[in-house]
Order: structure tokens, then C-alpha cells, then sequence
């Protein structure tokens, strides 16, 4: 139990886990690259409208009418967040690299997956993320991984593909099989 003036609090004390130095990546420089990535979007989002057509047709908008303006809202919101954080630059500590090094594990993984789905199909790709999952996160031993990455992937086969009736993306072993 700890006093602190007139509020007392009862429990252990919140434990914050922070590197041995206390280093990491400051909310100022968050929200900088945050905004340089919304504006980025934004100006993709708008030149990509205006090239199929933003305007008003003769039968009404054309197809790049109303995503343009979402295009240029977004971009507004980005200059809004690049102008806040210029303003009031904050030295406050986002996250440290320990915390990113943990996402990171999880995000890379991640990111290889999806690019994997469109080569290899969700199946194959989905019981190799599985399976690796286990093996280096959950320390699993590999034929254990193996049979519930496998079963899983039969398992959501035989749930979309058969009892749903509904195709996801597929890749060679699949085709191999007629599917």
C-alpha cells in the first residue's frame, strides 16, 4: 500500500516494462510519420481518382467522384496531425524498442503470410503461419504444429470451400487436387 498526499492506493504499484536505458521511439516522431504516411495515401488515393474520373458525367458521378473527396478528407486529417504535432512536439516516449522489437514479431510474420496467400493460397499459407507460430512462439514440438496446421487448414477447407460454398484464394497444391 502506498500513500501519495491525500489519495492512498491499494495494490502493487503498475509496473511499466521499459528498456535498461529508457530509450525508444518518441510520440512526436509517431505522429510525424503518421501523418507523412496519411498524406501519402491521400495523394494516391486522389491522383488515382482523377485518373479514371472524378467529375460529374453525363449520367451522374463518375467512378472516382466520391473517393476523391474521402482522398482529399483523409489528406486534410493528415495535415491536420502534421500541424498538431509541429505545434506541440512531444518528447513523451511512444514505445520502447523492447515493446517494437515484440511487435515486430508478430507484424513481420504477419506481413509474410498475407504475401504468401496470393502465391501459395490461404490454405497452404495459413498452416505454415500456423505451424511456425507454434514452433517459435509457443515453442511447440514441429509434429504437433504440423497436425493442428494441418487440421485446421482441412478444417476451414471443408467449412468455406465445401459447406459455404465459398472460394478463397487458392494455390498450387490446391490445383493439384482439381480444386
Amino acid at each position: 500500500m502506498t500513500k501519495q498526499s491525500d489519495v492512498t492506493i491499494v495494490g502493487p504499484e503498475p509496473v511499466v516494462p521499459v528498456d535498461e536505458d529508457g530509450r525508444g521511439v518518441t510520440q512526436h516522431a509517431v505522429e510525424l510519420w503518421t501523418a507523412i504516411v496519411i498524406i501519402a495515401l491521400a495523394c494516391v488515393v486522389a491522383w488515382d481518382n482523377l485518373r479514371i474520373g472524378a467529375g460529374w458525367g453525363d449520367n451522374g458521378p463518375q467512378a472516382g467522384y466520391f473517393p476523391l473527396r474521402i482522398g482529399i478528407i483523409v489528406g486534410l486529417c493528415g495535415v491536420a496531425i502534421a500541424w498538431h504535432a509541429i505545434r506541440h512536439p512531444s518528447s513523451a516516449l511512444f514505445a520502447t524498442w523492447t515493446q517494437l522489437k515484440r511487435v515486430s514479431q508478430v507484424l513481420v510474420p504477419l506481413t509474410i503470410y498475407v504475401a504468401a496467400i496470393g502465391y501459395l493460397g490461404i490454405y497452404v499459407a495459413s498452416a505454415l503461419f500456423i505451424m511456425a507460430f507454434m514452433i517459435f512462439a509457443g515453442r511447440y514440438p514441429w509434429w504437433k504444429s504440423l497436425v493442428i496446421a494441418v487440421a485446421t487448414s482441412l478444417l476451414m477447407f471443408f467449412v468455406f470451400e465445401l459447406q459455404f460454398k465459398v472460394p478463397l484464394p487458392k494455390g498450387p497444391l490446391e490445383a493439384l487436387f482439381g480444386y
